[in-house]
């Protein structure tokens, strides 16, 4: 009996990696959690952190397993109500970030992607405005 015992937890223990490697996939961050995982502060690290992935380093976009739009020379930019609405709610592929970022964080962005990339708007997004937009 103690045989079969310690040779079935042997299988168990052998197991035991190749069971973690298949286990489920981690759950999507719930709503409200904010980018916990990823403290980045100021437009250009956010940018950098998780914008650039797709709208590439120079923000001239992309196209390839989707079509990822230019920011760069964009004229769609100039009202700060456009990219603040399409960060917090999502739009077509781009997935709705509002409920991971805080409001901070999204004017934040949305001055950097304004002010920079060939794009001179000047007048600055406060994060009471993108709370109202919530």
């Amino acid at each position: 009996m103690r045989i079969r015992l310690a040779a079935a937890w042997a299988l168990v223990l052998m197991a035991a990696p190749a069971l973690a490697d298949s286990a489920a996939p981690t759950p999507p961050p719930r709503p409200n959690a904010r980018f916990a995982m990823f403290p980045m502060q100021g437009g250009e690290a956010i940018y950098k952190g998780v914008c650039q992935g797709c709208h590439m380093p120079d923000a001239k976009g992309a196209v390839g397993a989707g079509m990822y739009p230019a920011l760069a020379d964009n004229p769609k930019l100039e009202e700060a109500g456009y990219p603040m609405g399409v960060i917090i709610n999502g739009q077509k592929a781009m997935p709705p970030l509002g409920p991971y970022f805080n409001d901070t964080q999204i004017a934040d962005v949305v001055n950097y992607i304004r002010t920079h990339f060939g794009n001179h708007y000047a007048d600055k997004v406060t994060a009471a405005q993108v709370k109202t937009m919530r």
